[in-house]
């Protein structure tokens, strides 16, 4: 959960490498550090995000080699020793790293007794452990090596040796990395974003191989030593993708990008029909049942899936999150088949659902917003979201990039009579018409989040998933303690809760739970809670505060979300809080 960023080759990388980290700040940013090699080594490093770091590296530098990072702390607080990178005792291996390692205290305590260490890391076990096996083989290529046989646990590392500075060094398990390649320069990175403004060509890293990296050439091995030779891919992401342009906040950004976002799948996905890989849908028939595999956001969006797909195809669907599935498999049926949700396609402990299922035999499917990311690569099959870099930690277009594209699958595989070429595309000019309500929904959620520290979504059906999706995002940037609930459970607890002024915001767009969420809301009203309805208009009443034009009831959760979004943002930018970058957060959670 942690960014890198690395470089070697002719010119001065300074503030290539430190624009390069500012591309990755949504991945960690309570510390960050370089290290820049020149006519010396130099390391600047500091707590707090990458501004603070910035503005000590001394500008008089000139570095054509350079590794940066920028942290999410695991192991160790926050603070500027911890920081990375860390250097061996020796001062010849000057290192970072993004995952956690699971023997550090084994590492420790055979092969660095009487070296001290001065973080509360593991990385710079990992700094020293190179020197000393560096030292003990003579060779660096051996000593990595010989690295990747004794360390165990999750690693991205970039790591420079100061007695050479031709050349820069790489190494992979369970952490993403890939290389981007340049004309007389070469670069390293957790993702495309941080390199894109210098290249569009990059080779990916497989788990348990390394890589030596010279200005020119570059040579990928395997955990034996042996070339690994691998076709470049060209990246389809512009640099101006990941621009702020007018926007305040990237998750403002993001938001009003959903309509966009709706009708590129429909551009990507439908040609006189729509068309997704035939081997693909032949699976999903002949599967017994559907297993979705997903973490937070994504979670939601499969729950949501899970209905279209059940109403749809009349298949029977489960949805599971990824940490429990992992340590906690249920029984599978005879011949099952694997969905897995996810925006980054690097989350951790789906792709140790992933790795089971593989060596279970079973086929599976990623739909995730990367191409060529781990998931997708290691997947049977992959459907892209085709929603452009989502920056901010809180999900927005991903979730309704991920639920549309579920749609168009549970469509194809089914007899289902839905014109949903027409359907999608009513909700992309919804969702505009729901951008000119966010004024009118900034003034309600001054007027009931201001001030609160307890907040409550209901909903039935679709609308209850939305609300529990509804809650994380106001949980998430404005740290009001929220949750979403099942409108119908209230009187089985729930209720106890409801006191004067909490806000309860219920969701209503089906017909058939229109009376039942009704009364559920006048329930917490009679209990003093300060309600507010959002709904569509053919179950709308005058008196509710945010009406909604209809779309077909299998899509609404497309529309309803929309201004649970705008809610969550408004509610944290009231409180002054850092919107895109929320306290203890990151948006790839590449560790488990």
């Amino acid at each position: 959960m942690c960014g890198i960023v690395g470089y070697i080759g002719e010119n001065d990388c300074k503030d290539i490498i430190i624009d390069g980290l500012k591309k990755l700040e949504y991945r960690g940013y309570d510390s960050s550090g370089v290290a820049l090699i020149g006519d010396g080594e130099y390391v600047f490093k500091e707590k707090g995000r990458i501004v603070n770091m910035e503005q000590t590296v001394n500008r008089d530098i000139f570095a054509s080699i350079g590794i940066g990072h920028t942290r999410w702390a695991t192991h160790g607080r926050p603070s500027k020793i911890n920081s990375h990178p860390h250097m061996s005792y020796d001062n010849r291996f000057i290192l970072v790293h993004n995952g956690v390692i699971e023997n550090e205290v084994y590492l420790r305590d055979t092969y660095l007794k009487g070296i001290d260490l001065v973080s509360e890391t593991d990385t710079e076990i990992l700094a020293s452990l190179m020197s000393v096996l560096v030292k003990s083989s003579c060779c660096v290529k051996v000593g990595i090596m010989e690295f990747m046989k004794i360390v165990k646990g999750s690693y991205a590392l970039a790591l420079v040796d100061t007695l050479d500075n031709n050349r820069l060094y790489a190494i992979k398990n369970m952490s993403p990395m890939i290389i981007g390649v340049g004309d007389e320069f070469n670069m390293l990175g957790s993702d495309v974003s941080c390199m894109i403004k210098e290249t569009n060509e990059f080779v990916p890293f497989e788990d348990m191989e390394f890589a030596v990296i010279g200005k020119d050439d570059f040579i990928i091995y395997d955990k034996e030593g042996v070339v690994v030779n691998r076709d470049s891919y060209i990246s389809e992401l512009n640099s101006d993708d990941i621009e702020l342009g007018q926007y305040p906040h990237y998750m403002l950004k993001e938001i009003e990008e959903q309509s966009s976002v709706i009708r590129k799948i429909l551009s990507e996905y439908y040609d006189d029909g729509f068309v997704v890989d035939n081997d693909l849908l032949s699976e999903l028939e002949n599967s017994d049942r559907i297993n979705i595999i997903a973490a937070g956001t994504s979670y939601h969006a499969g729950i949501v899936g899970k209905k279209i797909i059940e109403t749809m195809s009349n298949k029977p669907v489960d949805v599971h999150i990824a940490s429990e599935f992992v340590y906690n498999t249920p029984v599978l049926s005879d011949n099952p088949f694997f969905i897995f949700i996810t925006q980054s396609g690097e989350t951790a402990d789906s792709r140790a659902c992933l790795k089971k299922i593989n060596q279970l035999g079973y086929k599976s499917l990623t739909i995730t917003n990367v191409a060529g990311s781990t998931l997708s690569r290691e997947a049977t099959y992959t459907l892209l979201l085709h929603a452009g870099p989502e920056i901010a930690v809180a999900s927005t277009k991903a979730y309704t990039a991920q639920i549309a594209v579920l749609s168009i699958l549970a469509f194809c595989i089914s007899d289902y009579e839905i014109d949903l070429y027409k359907e999608l595309s009513k909700v992309a000019n919804t969702i505009d018409e729901v951008y000119s309500l966010k004024n009118k929904i900034k003034d309600y959620a001054e007027s009931y989040l201001s001030d609160t520290r307890n907040c409550f979504y209901i909903g039935r059906g679709i609308d209850y998933y939305v609300a529990m999706e509804a809650a994380l995002k106001l949980k998430e940037i404005s740290y009001i303690q929220t949750e979403g609930f099942a409108a119908g459970e209230l009187k089985h607890g729930t209720i106890a809760l409801i006191e004067d002024n909490v806000p309860v915001l219920a969701i209503i767009s089906s017909k058939d739970t229109n009376l039942n969420t009704r009364g559920n809301v006048k329930e917490v009203e009679s209990r003093g809670a300060n309600t507010l309805v959002i709904s569509t208009k053919s179950v709308s009443n005058e008196s509710d505060e945010i009406i909604l034009n209809d779309v077909h009831p299998l899509l609404t959760a497309l529309i309803t979300v929309i201004p649970t979004q705008y809610i969550s943002y408004y509610a944290a930018l009231n409180r002054g809080l850092d919107i895109d970058k929320p306290r203890n957060l990151a948006k790839s959670v590449t560790v488990e």
